[in-house]
């Protein structure tokens, strides 16, 4: 909560409390001078910090306060008396109106970002890149090429200025809240939330190169959400380069101010057997797999100097790791077949495409969720649901036959993965979206079960710590400490032996 919005709606409590609790002769002057003060907090607030939705009730406070005490201290003749009924009215409105505030401010914080512990600073660039060699498919003209939008985080050297924006594309605000069914205004607030990043600052000369990490979002989640995630990597020496696959995102904007939005959504049907969802999700992962390849390829560019960027010469193209969470942590693992990635992490993602190959013999680290790996541990124990459960559940026996057909084959791709060096986990208390940023959007969240019920700056540092081991481990010959087994410091996190 920011300390000017804070002090206005103390300010307006204030003033609400001076107006019951004094009698008519002694309130005016006290009242007119709160409102002052109260409108003064409010101009600074808006000026330095800027206005939001959420504080509307207090602006009209203010504003309000302020011209009916002014009139009262300025005119001569004494007050009008105001019927009893009509002043307890606007007393229990202003009272409603106060109590509406605090929640939407509790609600909807402009929160702050964890900070980097790296020892360098962060810089960031946005590509556009343009797959010329790939028709675009999830249009619904079906015309024109693929293209992507990508934000690379990088070692930088000092940065200079203000820290760059969380979300610098605010126009693709009002899409994030209609994807939680919201009105569109209610983010409008996150455009006030700052990264840690320096917008195309010079990139840290202090090594030679710095191994090369691309990110993959989940369905319907965007490049913005994974920002702490990369932060993190990138002041720990790695280039980070989060996509956008387009279409699969609640909203990416191009350059020339065009926005598109999710419409991969739209493939899956609840009427849709689960062989054809299966199949559709595999053609989905296709295009995704696809997207990492390319943006491989034109990190080649970059490094040549083609692509012209801070990072011409300073990406080690022989040390590269992928990520992603759900649709993206299967992304992550299909894209690891590509002989380019060395290693790679799933956060909580199911897998797709699992019987088009053999499985992927490269070391990878599974990071799930607690209700995740409840499913897992079913399979593994070979128990099923009763039919209770099932009808709480809105699912079928059939449907479930065949999801727990499919996490066996998951399982026996992890145990092939954890026999190459990599490692299954799970966090204790985490959900699904413990794995994004949406986790520090709102502590609703919380309370409604979107997220777990673990704190989420202690949810981030465990995820983040254990994949920086990890990617340390393979990708810079270092580290490996947090794979040795559990450890004291996260005592959250919770190996899970699939080679038994």
């Amino acid at each position: 909560m920011r300390l000017f919005e804070l002090l206005l709606f103390i300010s307006n409590i204030g003033l609400f409390a001076l107006t019951v609790l004094l009698t008519k002769g002694r309130r005016r002057i006290p009242v007119f001078i709160a409102s002052g003060i109260a409108t003064l907090l409010l101009v600074i607030h808006w000026t330095l910090e800027g206005y939001r939705v959420q504080l509307l009730f207090p602006y009209c406070l203010t504003i309000l306060f302020l011209a009916a005490s002014g009139y009262s201290f300025l005119k001569k003749n004494g007050p009008k008396k105001i019927p009893r009924f009509i002043l307890g009215s606007a007393y229990s409105a202003i009272a409603v109106m106060l109590a509406v505030t605090a929640v939407l401010m509790y609600a909807f914080p402009v929160f702050k970002l964890p900070e980097p512990t790296g020892e360098f600073k962060v810089g960031s660039q946005t590509f556009h890149f343009v797959d010329t060699s790939r028709k675009e498919i999830f249009d619904e003209t079906r015309v024109g090429n693929r293209e992507l939008m990508v934000q690379v985080w990088y070692p930088a050297q000092a940065g200079t200025g203000k820290y760059a924006p969380f979300i610098p594309d605010t126009r693709i605000l009002r899409y994030m809240a209609a994807d939680y069914g919201l009105p569109g205004f209610t983010f409008g607030h996150l455009r006030y939330v700052s990264s840690h990043t320096y917008s195309g600052a010079e990139a840290s000369s202090a090594h030679t190169s710095y191994p090369l990490i691309l990110a993959n979002p989940g369905n319907g989640s965007s490049r913005f959400l994974h920002t702490s995630q990369a932060e993190y990597l990138a002041s720990h020496g790695y280039i980070v380069a989060v996509i956008d696959h387009t279409y699969n995102t609640f909203a990416t904007e191009f350059p020339d101010g065009r926005i598109t939005t999710s419409t991969t959504n739209d493939l899956f049907s609840p009427d849709d057997d689960y062989r054809t969802g299966r199949e559709i999700r595999d053609n989905l992962g296709k295009v995704l797999t696809g997207d990492v390849a390319f943006v491989l390829d034109q990190f080649g560019l970059i490094q040549s100097g083609q692509i012209p960027s801070h990072l011409q010469g300073k990406i080690d193209l022989g040390h590269v790791g992928v990520f992603g969470h759900s649709i993206g942590g299967a992304t992550a693992y299909d894209a690891a077949y590509d002989p380019r990635i060395a290693v790679g992490i799933d956060l909580d993602g199911g897998l797709y495409r699992l019987r088009d190959r053999e499985g992927l013999r490269k070391p990878f680290l599974f990071i799930n969720s607690e209700s995740y790996a409840e499913k897992l541990r079913m399979v593994m124990d070979n128990r099923v649901y009763t039919d209770a459960e099932l009808t709480r559940m809105g699912s079928t026996r059939e449907w479930e036959d065949q999801v727990t057909e499919d996490k066996k084959l998951e399982l026996e791709r992890m145990r092939e993965t954890a026999g190459a060096g990599g490692q299954v986990l799970y966090i204790e208390n985490t959900e699904h979206l413990n794995f994004t940023n949406v986790q520090f959007i709102s502590p609703i969240f919380k309370r409604l079960g979107i997220t777990g019920k673990i704190q989420p700056e202690r949810a981030d540092s465990i995820i983040n710590a254990y994949m920086l081991d990890f990617f340390d481990m393979y990708l810079k010959n270092q580290g490996g400490i947090l794979m040795k087994g559990p450890d004291s410091r996260f005592p959250e996190v919770k190996f899970v032996n699939l080679l038994l």
